[in-house]
């Protein structure tokens, strides 16, 4: 007798769980029923900070702007290599001094690029020339390198630029991973 005691109290209890369990049923299925569908893709572009130099050669000097035709705003600096022959000098074309020697033999721009429509005031690379042997002005080449780095904000909402930072977009693919085959 004792085992049909127990089997009814387990009957019992099970039947009174099945109806607790039943009673948050719709609510719970509520939760789990209310969606959103979506259609088509969007393509997620992050964008880059880049610049373009401008580079003319007038009367033996090289006048050199930058734009800025990134997705961001972005402070530029830029030098000169030319050889060991020739000596280079720089000189801002107008009134106002925006282009500072710094680390490295850099020219930085102080002004802030806008994205896409920032452009600097013009730099002229000077170039002096020494004395030819044979009469003849030398061939020559003036090699110009232009960095940009995007705008950052300290916490008082302060911008600086840091040269130290370095946009790995390289991938390598290791042969024999899958899908690299």
């Amino acid at each position: 007798m004792k085992n049909k005691i127990n089997k009814k109290t387990i009957c019992l209890a099970a039947a009174a769980a099945a109806l607790v369990g039943s009673l948050s049923v719709g609510s719970a299925l509520a939760y789990f029923t209310t969606y959103t569908k979506s259609e088509g893709n969007v393509v997620l572009d992050l964008g880059f900070t880049q610049t373009t130099p401008d580079e003319k050669v007038v009367n033996g000097a090289k006048q050199v702007t930058i734009q800025n035709t990134g997705d961001y705003d972005c402070y530029v600096r830029m030098k000169a290599l030319v050889g060991d022959d020739y000596t280079i000098s720089y000189s801002e074309h107008g009134e106002e001094e925006k282009w500072t020697p710094g680390a490295e033999g850099f020219y930085y721009y102080s002004d802030i690029l806008a994205a896409k429509t920032g452009v600097s005031s013009r730099i002229d690379v000077n170039i002096t020339f020494p004395e030819p042997e044979d009469g003849e002005a030398p061939d020559f080449n003036v090699i110009i390198i232009q960095e940009c780095t995007p705008v950052l904000y300290d916490n008082e909402g302060n911008p600086y630029a840091d040269w130290n930072k370095i946009a790995d977009v390289s991938k390598t693919i290791v042969q024999g991973e899958e899908g690299n085959e």
